[in-house]
């Protein structure tokens, strides 16, 4: 393992000469924190008549001193402080922070000198903080208000989506021809994949909505496609099929943004049970508000119940057997604190065994977003070139793809050459979301 070891590189950081990211994340964090203190401000009388009264009022001064507080901090560089609230995962955080500093030969951990996926992940932490130190506003959702409108002023295109998705359920009823499931699959994949442009962390929290169904824009996206493993993912499911003699199995969705790209996953959740590739989807959720737009058990409950009560034929019907799912157990909501933690997806394995454990049993794992792939890859300054199963550094709990819009300057698996051509065309390619991947993990490791 030491000459694998060499291979590792360090991990991204303020200090990367090439960084793309940088600037922008040091620009949109203080911008994501003074929307927190705007949105709180502006909704005072309302959040403290929720949360009780004069009382909740009081802490609500409290919550938005300790976000100006935090802004100060990020803004001045100052060391990341240990966490003080009594939730279960704040030992473990200072116990990571403790490590980290060791890491560092004692040096704290400051801002914008450090790894930039253990800090961005440590900010979201304090955010949540600010609420736990509460006592009528303990476990506020400082971020719900902005998920919520992403969500509502998405209505055209998710009203185009489901009303093609029970067009194709219809058609699938009528036809079995293998033709028309590979086609509706890779359909449904890679708009769930471009749904993945609606992030919320990524606009700094600004309004980002799909206006248009990604149906009609999947053949113009498809040259910003820089990996596409979409067979690969089918066969991956079509061999478990076979393997089991035709009964389908069990897919696990590793999720990312609320709003339109949920529904989104929603939908090829459905094509996929419909379709008769998998019988069980397991969708994993934050435990706590995260990246702005990450989404909870909330956001999803939230989700289903706007949806029924909407006045269209489609949402309306989706909904409701999406519910069933729910209740009979096709569907199930899992939470795991793991996810929220600044640990990468290598360490799994040795800090939360069980959650290893479970994801192993399923057929396929799908990882939404560019957090995740962060999380997966180490956030490292690989080669662009790099086996994308090599970067995962011994996470392999069964098959699993990532489908990702590119927002940090972080990437495997391309072609010789193709990166540098990538960026004659589009300098920020890195960054934007304009371009995206879905690389699949087939057990096979090279050693690059």
């Amino acid at each position: 393992m030491s000459e694998a070891n060499s291979c590792i590189p360090p991990p991204l950081s303020a200090k990367n000469k090439n960084s793309f990211a940088y600037p922008t994340m040091k620009d949109r964090i203080p911008v994501i924190l003074s929307k927190i203190v705007d949105y709180m401000n502006r909704n005072r009388e309302k959040i403290a008549e929720d949360h009780g009264g004069e009382a909740g009022r009081e802490e609500l001064k409290i919550m938005i001193g300790a976000m100006s507080q935090l802004r100060y901090e990020v803004m001045t560089n100052k060391p990341a402080a240990p966490l003080q609230d009594s939730r279960a995962d704040a030992k473990i955080w200072n116990a990571e922070l403790n490590k980290e500093v060791a890491k560092h030969n004692g040096n704290s951990l400051k801002w914008f000198d450090s790894a930039w996926l253990w800090m961005e992940c440590y900010l979201y932490r304090r955010i949540y903080e600010a609420s736990l130190l509460s006592n009528k506003l303990k476990g506020f959702d400082v971020f719900l208000e902005q998920k919520q409108a992403a969500f509502l002023n998405s209505y055209k295109a998710i009203s185009s989506l489901t009303m093609y998705l029970l067009n194709a359920l219809e058609d699938l009823d009528i036809t079995t021809l293998e033709l028309n499931r590979t086609q509706y699959f890779t359909e449904f994949l890679q708009v769930s994949l471009w749904g993945n442009k609606c992030d919320l962390s990524i606009s700094a929290g600004n309004d980002n909505h799909q206006e248009h169904c990604p149906l009609e824009q999947l053949t113009k996206l498809k040259p910003n496609l820089l990996i596409d493993n979409t067979d690969v993912v089918y066969q991956v499911l079509t061999k478990a099929l076979e393997k089991r003699n035709g009964q389908p199995g069990l897919v696990d969705i590793i999720l990312d943004n609320a709003g339109f790209e949920l529904v989104t996953d929603l939908c090829l959740a459905e094509f996929l049970i419909a379709s008769g590739l998998v019988a069980k989807i397991h969708f994993h959720v934050k435990a706590i508000p995260w990246f702005v737009s990450d989404v909870t058990e909330q956001d999803f409950t939230w989700t289903l119940k706007q949806m029924s009560a909407m006045n269209h034929l489609a949402i309306s019907k989706l909904s409701q057997k999406w519910k069933n799912y729910l209740q009979h157990g096709s569907w199930v909501i899992s939470v795991s604190d793991f996810w929220t933690l600044p640990n990468d997806y290598s360490q799994m394995k040795e800090l939360y065994p069980d959650l290893y454990s479970d994801l192993s049993t399923a057929d396929l794992i799908i990882f939404k977003g560019d957090l995740n792939y962060r999380k997966l890859v180490g956030d490292l300054q690989w080669s662009s070139t790099t086996d994308f199963s090599f970067s995962l550094r011994g996470f392999h709990p069964a098959p699993l793809c990532v489908l990702r819009t590119l927002k940090s300057d972080v990437v495997v698996g391309m072609q010789p050459g193709q990166a540098e051509e990538v960026e004659t065309k589009d300098k920020n390619w890195m960054t934007t979301g304009a371009w995206a991947v879905i690389s699949v993990d087939n057990g096979v490791v090279s050693d690059s």
